[in-house]
């Protein structure tokens, strides 16, 4: 347990204090004194600020604790002298918080229920229970709204997300939790409602417990140069227990080996732990796996912890989206509503490369319109740093790149000829530079366009190679898809016109430029998450390319990775 967990003065409890300032101030505006069973709440009820969180108050937890006890009863949680079962639940949960990825130590339920147990002191019984029941209210809110809303904004860090859930009554959710005969089973219901959510929260218990039982993993020695498939290798007996329990290699494989022999089955849990780390599937033990294989069992829970907190950003689907996970480099396009995979067109994708300025940024927007066979508009930026010192070092480099000046905004304004004097206009911004449509078309033959501030979109791309890659941090920003009929396929279904698939790839091989209006436009979320838990079972993760996860980490006062 951290050491400033219950000093106001530091970490997380600092932070939480500084930035709930305002909607404190709110809350001495509100009800007046609500007096019941002889008992004066409204000290209580004030004095609750410090179970409390930002979350909570920005999403009406002050005033959901006001509802509560203003009609005269502050008997939730007890009855005649002792806790209810409902109460006895609900404190395990809150104990218990890591098993929702959030820390115990910030609803104070061991706190709480110490002093469900303490007789009271220094005033009535009934005082005394009412402590007690405001106090394990206000950690309640906190608790529910941390697992609704999420402990952070979006926006804190970054993102530009553009609506979170929905309205949630804090306050009618505690009064079904004071009822209940299953409390967590109520608790599921302020979580986020997607399948995938479901799934990370089991494989971090998964996690956990491999986590509690690695201490006695030995440090894995790196291998000898040019490791290959029956070497003798002095960390194979190491190697296989630490596969095994993670799940990649077979026990029965695992009990019939050479412990100082790397051979076919080790190699064989190596490419499944390749497959789910993002690596190079060659069952081989290279610098980058070995790194991946020393990451602790904690780290790999910090990821699922941190992914979701992430989840809790989002809002149930209203229709069909298409998601971006930047760090897995992969798409997925709805058919559905429900994350589930069967109705989930799945794509590998390249992402901008991992330089400032070059990120793919993380938003929400609606894609409008395709265009196949389109145009590349080169963004000013690239201009000037990367093409006006060939353009100006060779006059032929236009022409051999299909690149055409054009004085004006739309597809159809003139093209003029690359005289020296409108290079010289092409570099004070009066002209612009665009790559005519085709195959070697840097945006391919189809580009999906979700109108946004960063000037981001999908599109298709001539260097098909990059796919084989096993991360795909190439681009300056915008997201090159792996199969752009496909995707076309699905997103023009319901476009007018009638565009089947046959219909989309003659166009994209045709020698029109055409654009494609959306009948409805499709959510697009470009999302950050390196934990994924599957369908299949295989948890996967994923390099923090960005460094959003350190950002996420700082901004929860997070402790280091012990």
């Amino acid at each position: 347990m951290r050491s400033d967990a219950r000093n106001p003065g530091s970490g997380r409890e600092a932070r939480s204090v500084a930035r709930r300032l305002p909607a404190l101030a709110l809350c001495a505006s509100l009800a007046p004194a609500v007096h019941a069973a002889g008992v004066d709440m409204a000290p209580l009820i004030q004095g609750s600020r410090a179970y409390l969180d930002p979350s909570a108050l920005s999403h009406g937890g002050m005033e959901a604790l006001q509802s509560l006890y203003a009609s005269g009863s502050p008997q939730w949680w007890s009855r005649e002298g002792q806790e209810t079962p409902q109460a006895r639940a609900l404190l395990h949960e809150l104990e218990n918080a890591e098993s929702y990825g959030l820390e115990s130590q910030d609803y104070r339920g061991g706190e709480i229920a110490q002093l469900a147990a303490a007789p009271a002191t220094g005033g009535t019984d009934a005082a005394h229970w009412a402590r007690f029941d405001v106090r394990l209210t206000s950690a309640a809110l906190r608790f529910i709204a941390d697992l609704h809303y999420g402990r952070v904004t979006p926006q804190s860090a970054g993102f530009k997300l553009q609506q979170e859930r929905g309205p949630f009554d804090m306050g009618e959710m505690l009064r079904k939790l004071a009822a209940t005969a299953d409390v967590p089973a109520d608790i599921t219901t302020a979580e986020p409602p997607f399948y995938h959510y479901g799934l990370l929260k089991t494989a971090l218990a998964q996690y956990r417990k491999i986590a509690a039982q690695s201490s006695d993993w030995k440090q894995l020695p790196p291998p000898p140069a040019k490791l290959r498939i029956g070497d003798a290798y002095a960390g194979a007996g190491v190697l296989r227990h630490m596969l095994t329990a993670l799940g990649d290699l077979p026990e029965a494989q695992a009990d019939h080996a050479d412990e100082g022999t790397f051979d076919a089955s080790l190699s064989l849990g190596v490419r499944n732990f390749q497959s789910r780390h993002g690596l190079t599937e060659d069952g081989l033990i290279g610098k980058a796996t070995y790194a991946a294989l020393k990451a602790r069992p904690a780290q790999r829970v910090r990821q699922i912890v941190l992914t979701l907190e992430r989840w809790r950003w989002l809002k149930p689907f209203e229709t069909p989206p298409i998601i971006v996970n930047i760090p897995e480099f992969e798409l997925y396009a709805f058919r559905t509503t429900q994350d589930r995979l069967g109705s989930i067109l799945a794509m590998e994708v390249i992402v901008g490369k991992t330089y400032s300025g070059t990120q793919t940024p993380v938003f929400e927007d609606e894609m409008k319109y395709v265009v196949l066979r389109p145009y590349w508009d080169v963004p000013r930026s690239i201009t000037v740093r990367e093409m006006l010192p060939k353009i100006r070092a060779n006059p032929r480099y236009l022409a051999a790149q299909r690149l055409e000046l054009v004085a004006g905004p739309s597809d159809s304004s003139p093209v003029v000829p690359p005289t020296p004097e409108n290079i010289e206009a092409l570099a004070a911004g009066r002209l612009r530079v665009r790559q005519m449509p085709g195959e070697d078309n840097a945006l391919g033959l189809a580009k999906f366009i979700f109108p946004n501030s960063y000037n981001v979109y999908l599109h298709s791309t001539p260097a098909h190679n990059l796919f084989n890659e096993s991360v795909r941090a190439f681009s300056h920003g915008c997201i090159r898809v792996r199969d752009p009929l496909a995707l076309a396929t699905l997103v023009l279904k319901d476009a007018p016109g009638d565009w089947t698939r046959e219909k989309i790839e003659a166009t994209m091989n045709g020698t029109k430029t055409v654009r494609v209006d959306l009948t409805r436009p499709i959510t697009v979320l470009i999302l950050y998450a390196t934990a994924l838990a599957t369908e299949a079972g295989p948890v996967l993760f994923f390099d923090d390319i960005y460094g959003y996860d350190k950002k996420l980490e700082r901004q929860l006062a997070l402790p280091p990775v012990s």
